[in-house]
């Protein structure tokens, strides 16, 4: 197994005391995309969520995990934070907002936190898998301590 140095959001629920697995794939052929993720690394989709960064009509930053299989639906999204509407950031925004990079982008450890959504399907699941921090490494936590360690709510979201 390559060696990697913890990302920050691993470091962040060290000091949490929550514990974590990950898995690292290989992301050389350039499929970063959660569904590619979930077959490398031999996961059910349902159980894979991806962080999606928006903006809503306050311009206030939004972040979202859904299943890897699914799109956001923006009116629910709208609705969960209270927004008239909402829309995904730009992608040229993502790194300077969050410190996370397109395919690397965790719920936890963003630069700032930004009020946080879990599709409501995570409860369904003893485990889930979301980035940990950089591209090629998932990982795996139990849907209430990702909700307890990015401060985050349950929603209806797909």
């Amino acid at each position: 197994m390559k060696k990697f140095n913890k990302t920050n959001a691993m470091r962040i629920l060290d000091s949490l005391n929550i514990g974590y697995d990950y898995l690292l794939y290989e992301c050389e052929d350039g499929k970063i995309d959660g569904v590619s993720v979930a077959h490398k690394t031999g996961q059910n989709p349902e159980a894979v969520f991806k962080t999606l960064v928006s903006v809503g009509h306050s311009k206030e930053l939004y972040v979202f995990c859904i299943p890897v299989e699914y799109e956001l639906d923006l009116k629910k999204a709208a609705a969960a934070a209270g927004e008239k509407n909402i829309e995904l950031l730009p992608l040229k925004e993502l790194t300077k907002n969050t410190g996370y990079v397109r395919g690397g982008c965790s719920p936890i450890g963003m630069k700032k936190h930004y009020r946080t959504f879990v599709d409501e399907t995570a409860a369904l699941h003893d485990k889930i898998l979301v980035s940990g921090g950089a591209i090629g490494i998932q990982m795996i936590l139990a849907p209430e301590d990702l909700i307890s360690a990015a401060e985050a709510s349950y929603a209806d979201l797909i």
